[in-house]
């Protein structure tokens, strides 16, 4: 797993490359933000398979194996159990490094339940 924050007005595909660089999974599961041409043809070039459901307003429409893409719970999931940790909910921390920090712990302490 792969953690890393940006800025509230910036976009999260902003963040699939340099994340993406850091690891090497098989499949990566993501919803419409990530459907963006650059991103999936960069996955397919890794030979990473993409579960992204394609936006409405697209031509084409890519097909998307939906029964994996419920897996994108377990994602979801996480990210309520960090909220209930006070600290992270209200991020008492300034400084990046520090609440990033706290995020990691939290999600040490989550994972193994």
């Amino acid at each position: 797993m792969e953690l890393d924050m940006t800025p509230g007005q910036d976009a999260d595909i902003a963040q699939a490359k340099p994340l993406l660089e850091n690891i090497d999974p098989e499949v990566l599961l993501a919803d419409r933000a990530y459907d963006a041409d650059r991103l999936i043809d960069r996955l397919t070039e890794r030979r990473i398979i993409s579960i992204i459901p394609p936006k409405r307003n697209r031509t084409t429409q890519r097909k998307t194996d939906f029964a994996l893409y419920r897996e994108r719970n377990l994602i979801e999931r996480l990210l309520n159990k960090l909220k209930q940790f006070r600290a992270l909910a209200t991020r008492y921390d300034k400084l990046k490094s520090t609440f990033l920090a706290a995020v990691q712990f939290a999600s040490i302490i989550i994972l193994p339940n």
